[in-house]
């Protein structure tokens, strides 16, 4: 099986979201983190963490890009676990056999979505609300340059 890990390519992460993921965590997509928000009312590094992040198992923090690597059942149904609590503790769930059940449809998105991609693949996000006011996610693989870089454009300074 197949799951997404964080992965960092620069130190923006640490300058664009209020808690940046560690490389290597597990991830999902955090849509549900926005759930009690409407268009419009994010801002600064909240609204970073809507439009593009992906939200890290072990701290909770946000990563631009996530990259697919092998998981075992066992490790599946710790991070299940642990979401289920987050979803009771944090995101009001009302108790934990409902956590739980939206927990492994989290999961289960993230399996399906990297079952049939090579592994090292590297997933970025788009999120946004629709003209309805519901959240959307759309996932895209980031290409490897096919060729050199000759120079680097900007640089990132805190």
């Amino acid at each position: 099986m197949k799951f997404l890990k964080t992965i960092r390519f620069d130190p923006s992460d640490v300058s664009v979201f209020e808690l940046a993921a560690e490389p290597d965590q597990w991830a999902i997509p955090s849509g549900f983190c926005f759930a009690e928000f409407e268009a419009g009312e994010l801002n600064g590094k909240a609204k970073q963490a809507f439009s593009n992040g992906f939200l890290s198992l072990e701290i909770f923090g946000h990563s631009t890009f996530t990259s697919v690597t092998e998981i075992t059942g066992q490790e599946i149904e710790s991070i299940k676990e642990s979401l289920a609590k987050r979803f009771v503790d944090v995101h009001g769930a009302p108790d934990l056999a409902t956590a739980m059940a939206v927990s492994e449809q989290e999961v289960s998105f993230v399996l399906e979505m990297c079952a049939e991609v090579p592994i090292n693949t590297v997933f970025a996000l788009g999120r946004y609300f629709d003209e309805d006011g519901e959240i959307r996610e759309e996932f895209r693989i980031v290409e490897a340059p096919r060729e050199a870089v000759h120079t680097r454009v900007w640089e990132i300074v805190e």
